[in-house]
């Protein structure tokens, strides 16, 4: 489980930071090239390539978690049995409120 919560961690700090640095980067002219542009395409170029770092690191996220092994993971068997008894339990509450509408008509 901690390694879940380490995976979780890892891809939302990637997801605040990669944006924040790739609009500053811009901003502040630290990649070449980025002062000839004019405001309206540093802004744009900019803002595109933040979008397209978030997708890259939720699609990363997404790929972590489609490789880790489904055997690991294995329901707890109370929690299946209590689920599978209230399934299979008769709801009463249903059968008395279609009766009383049935009594108000």
């Amino acid at each position: 489980m901690a390694g879940v919560i380490q995976k979780f961690v890892t891809a939302s700090l990637f997801m605040w930071i990669t944006p924040v640095v790739i609009l500053y980067a811009f901003n502040n002219n630290w990649l070449p090239g980025a002062s000839d542009m004019s405001p309206y395409s540093l802004t744009l170029l900019s803002g595109f390539l933040a979008v397209i770092s978030v997708n890259i690191v939720i699609a990363f996220y997404i790929y972590m978690a489609m490789k880790e092994p489904s055997d690991k993971h294995k329901p707890d068997p109370a929690f299946l049995a209590e689920a599978k008894a209230s399934v299979n339990q008769p709801t009463v509450e249903a059968d008395s409120s279609s009766q009383s509408s049935k009594k108000e008509e």
